[in-house]
């Protein structure tokens, strides 16, 4: 008699619940549990905590500008495999990882670029995607970013870049790493046509991408929490034989430091750049002259 009864409440505490799957979210800052609906129509930021978890582009450029405004550019080009990257260890090719990357994503690239208008505001956006091969700079990333700032130029409109990168694609080797200078190169062009240069930093920006485009704006902004930095902390303890400070890297330390300018909600940021563009753009301004 016991057995049936044992057997009774195991059956009933196995059943499975008909609440839905996925109805709550344990935050990954809190620990706490949270309504999952309401972290999304939070622009996927913890409504508890603030924690910004990482989202995709193509979300993240619809939180950002105007409804119906975006019009993409240069989605033809392609990662390709110009070095015959291979490692004999495993049995994926580099061109087996970008298709698994596209597959992924939804994306041809870690980087989309077009032109829109946030509040008003016509200007060239980019906004990288880290679940693309983790953001990583190749030549098309690259050359997706010179060729949109060559729109900010040619059509006198500001540049606004949302960055979200891991570094520099090892499978380009050199290919990949002069991309550092080229992205450079183009900011300059842009600095010496008078055009203002904006970058939004989000988790994480390091490595090649955050040393050279991402690191080289008139104002940078920064979600909360945000990783930023270049080398990582335990290459860098090892490197220096040193403990670095708590929080080292973090958008808060590095705002301290005078590396951002302005640490930004993710739900306050299409504001804030409408802000920065009506103040800073040769259009809006000559509107007001």
């Amino acid at each position: 008699m016991a057995f049936l009864k044992r057997r009774r409440f195991v059956s009933v505490i196995g059943r499975k619940s008909g609440m839905p799957a996925g109805l709550w979210l344990k935050c990954h800052g809190c620990g706490k549990v949270v309504y999952h609906k309401d972290v999304q129509e939070n622009q996927m930021v913890c409504t508890l905590c603030g924690y910004h978890y990482r989202v995709k582009a193509r979300k993240r450029i619809s939180w950002l500008v105007d409804p119906g405004s975006f019009e993409e550019t240069h989605a033809d080009i392609e990662s390709v495999d110009p070095l015959g990257f291979v490692i004999q260890e495993v049995s994926f090719s580099y061109p087996d990882k970008i298709a698994q990357a596209k597959q992924k994503s939804g994306l041809k690239e870690a980087v989309i670029t077009g032109f829109a208008e946030i509040e008003g505001c016509r200007t060239v956006l980019g906004v990288m995607d880290f679940s693309f091969r983790g953001g990583s700079m190749g030549s098309a990333l690259g050359e997706k970013f010179c060729r949109a700032a060559d729109d900010a130029v040619r059509e006198t409109l500001p540049l606004v870049l949302v960055a979200a990168s891991g570094g520099a694609r090892m499978e380009e080797g050199i290919l990949s790493l002069m991309q550092m200078a080229k992205t450079a190169d183009a900011v300059h062009a842009v600095n010496d046509a008078g055009i203002p240069y904006i970058t939004v930093l989000t988790n994480p920006t390091t490595g090649g991408v955050y040393a050279s485009f991402a690191s080289l704006a008139d104002i940078t902004l920064a979600e909360p929490g945000a990783h930023i930095g270049f080398a990582g902390p335990r290459l860098i303890e090892g490197a220096l034989k040193v403990k670095l400070p708590e929080g080292f890297q973090s958008a808060e330390y590095q705002f301290k430091n005078g590396f951002v300018d302005r640490i930004v909600p993710r739900t306050e940021l299409r504001a804030t750049l409408g802000t920065l563009l009506r103040y800073l753009s040769p259009r809006e301004r000559s509107k007001t002259a």
